[in-house]
């Protein structure tokens, strides 16, 4: 089955580079992914696989499903760009992986049972749709979940950063505040937070790290604006921690609302994402294949310090989220145009179809023996009860 499976991917690879250089000629930013969306829904449907689009009334999402019965194997794709830059961070590739994946795994399938969800997952870079996915139960009836990153290097999923994303908002109580002599502008309580945060972060000994942005502040000497916002984003190791910086935050903003007379508003105004919790036998078997099939430099495990949404989905299934080196290169960073457009060379194809045949494989494994199965979800549960414990 396994040859079965190498030997179809072979054979579709101008297909899968015409998919990737598709993406790359009509980068999207995220949630207007349309295009996207609609080439793959085609891809999968000419493929028999049954899609529904606009998925849970996400525009640029989809669920698109093959075969029948267990165990429900999931693949992701991402495809959104960075405005004005493009795929710097290599989505038009890591979707054609996935897609690639799906369409090698669906021809075997048939034979050895269980079956392949493909999800379109928009938004990566704003809150993705993963994560709305996992809290309106889609993945509680997965098996597993896989995806495949492109980049500089190659390495096995290892963890990534919590986010939590807040907007803090202060308005001012007494009108138009540039009409008052000496008045304290919601600015002054904004800047009374962000020197705050500097005491919040010492507690955390470099563990915590705390983006922010500052908007509506801006103001001539005669005209304050009477609304000022901040947005943050807490980076830290897991959730929790997180949620520990937000209400020490939010006592902060409170202190400063106090003192100012300024009212205050805190909220989280996008998803966040929680850290990633790698499926270690699950890695372990995709680790090997991926040696078998000849991608022997990985360097190990690699802990990111991004966000990213994979991190919720693994709450939720047992998953992982590895790299793969697209580039031979050492001149090309890892988010630059130059990174995009490597992409399309010749050497980022044989790694896309090599990666996407060490996905299809580990699924067979996974479907063909049910230790595999039994020991994957042995290791998630008892996760799951040291991190709720």
């Amino acid at each position: 089955m396994k040859q079965e499976v190498i030997s179809y991917l072979h054979t579709i690879k101008d297909e899968i580079y015409n998919l990737t250089k598709f993406l790359y000629d009509n980068p999207e930013k995220s949630y207007h992914e349309t295009k996207a969306c609609n080439l793959l829904i085609e891809t999968l449907k000419n493929n028999n696989f049954k899609v529904i689009p606009n998925y849970l009334d996400i525009s640029t999402a989809f669920y698109a499903e093959y075969g029948n019965g267990y165990p429900r194997i999931c693949f992701f794709c991402d495809y959104d760009a960075v405005p004005d830059k493009g795929h710097i961070h290599g989505h038009n590739l890591s979707s054609a992986i996935s897609c690639a994946a799906a369409l090698s795994l669906s021809k075997v399938v048939d034979k050895i049972g269980g079956t392949i969800i493909v999800l379109g997952s928009p938004g990566e870079y704003v809150g993705g749709a993963k994560v709305t996915m996992a809290k309106q139960g889609i993945l509680n009836d997965m098996d597993v979940a896989m995806m495949v990153h492109p980049d500089i290097l190659t390495a096995e999923s290892g963890t990534s950063k919590a986010i939590l994303p807040l907007c803090i908002k202060f308005t001012s109580n007494d009108g138009v505040t540039y009409l008052k002599s000496n008045s304290l502008s919601p600015l002054d309580a904004c800047l009374f937070v962000l020197n705050g945060l500097n005491v919040i972060l010492k507690g955390y000994n470099g563990t915590v790290q705390i983006d922010t942005l500052l908007e509506n502040g801006g103001y001539t000497p005669s005209l304050p604006h009477d609304v000022c916002e901040i947005r943050l984003y807490i980076r830290a190791v897991d959730y929790c921690t997180a949620e520990q910086v937000k209400d020490q935050i939010k006592k902060l903003v409170e202190a400063s609302s106090a003192i100012t007379n300024i009212s205050c508003e805190v909220k989280i105004n996008e998803l966040p994402y929680c850290q990633l919790t790698t499926n270690k036998t699950l890695s372990r078997i995709f680790s090997h294949n991926l040696k078998e099939l000849g991608v022997i430099d990985s360097c190990g495990v690699y802990d990111i310090e991004a966000g990213i949404s994979m991190g919720t989905v693994s709450e939720y299934v047992p998953c992982i989220h590895p790299f793969i080196q697209i580039t031979d290169r050492d001149d090309i960073s890892y988010g630059s145009p130059d990174f995009a457009a490597a992409t399309l060379s010749s050497f980022a194809q044989e790694r896309a179809i090599t990666a996407a045949a060490a996905l299809a494989v580990t699924a067979v494994d996974i479907i063909q023996k049910e230790t595999i199965l039994s020991k994957i979800k042995e290791e998630f549960y008892a996760s799951k009860k040291k991190i709720e414990g």
